[in-house]
């Protein structure tokens, strides 16, 4: 049964990205409160959202830097070419979903929605789940006992940190390669933390409008104008992982 959820749900799981962070802007009663936390509450959850959700920008960055694999499918099914288990997939069978959860969790706790956090993120997770099993399901049928081998010293979601420093040493960080892979999730993504931060905040501007609409225009314009120029480097080939 949740090999069939995972299977349907990886065809669409792009377009579910999309919904998460459009919800991350419907009204929702707040986590944190001045009533409980006091006139200082919104520090907290910019700070502890900022932290989760640059841990998994981190773990993505890494995994992809470090040793790449293909997560797009073929023709929206499951499909692999081959089994890779080295860089940071060493340490965590599914770090580019790691990164995923951390990174949606931590602007979820960034925005202070209940709403996010409390209900959507337990669905998204849910999805997350089946979808992993319909792919292990996929690999361990492809490559049979090097998958199970690979399963029983590599934990599917916890990061294990043990022979990391190994793992850096031993291999070349792709910088390119993690700019081209990743332009596109890093632009939403800085568009998402900007529009949190400067419209559910007033206090970073002072309460300032607005001041607070040019920083975000400002922050947009830029963000767009580098999005742009990654985007002719890569379809040019004037930049080459």
């Amino acid at each position: 049964m949740m090999i069939s959820i995972g299977n349907f749900f990886f065809k669409y799981r792009n377009y579910l990205f999309i919904f998460l962070y459009l919800a991350l802007f419907i009204p929702s009663p707040d986590i944190f409160t001045s009533e409980v936390f006091g006139p200082n509450y919104y520090i907290l959850p910019v700070v502890l959202g900022l932290f989760i959700t640059i841990s998994g920008q981190l773990i993505r960055g890494l995994t992809i830097g470090l040793a790449y694999i293909v997560r797009g499918g073929l023709n929206k099914k499951v499909y692999a070419d081959k089994l890779v288990t080295e860089g940071i997939f060493n340490h965590c069978r599914n770090p580019l979903y790691v990164g995923n959860i951390l990174m949606l969790f931590g602007v979820g706790i960034l925005s202070n929605s209940i709403l996010f956090v409390g209900i959507l993120m337990p669905i998204f997770l849910f999805i997350y789940q089946a979808i992993v099993l319909a792919e292990e399901n996929f690999l361990r049928n492809k490559f049979g006992a090097d998958f199970n081998n690979y399963c029983s010293r590599v934990n599917r979601w916890w990061l294990s940190l043990k022979g990391i420093g190994s793992t850096f040493s031993s291999m070349r960080f792709n910088a390119k390669r993690w700019i081209l892979k990743e332009y596109n999730t890093q632009f939403v993504w800085l568009v998402g933390i900007t529009l949190i931060l400067l419209i559910n905040y007033p206090q970073i501007t002072s309460g300032d409008t607005d001041f607070r609409n040019v920083l975000i225009a400002a922050f947009l314009i830029g963000l767009t104008l580098l999005y742009i120029f990654v985007r002719y480097m890569k379809k040019s080939g004037k930049m080459v992982d």
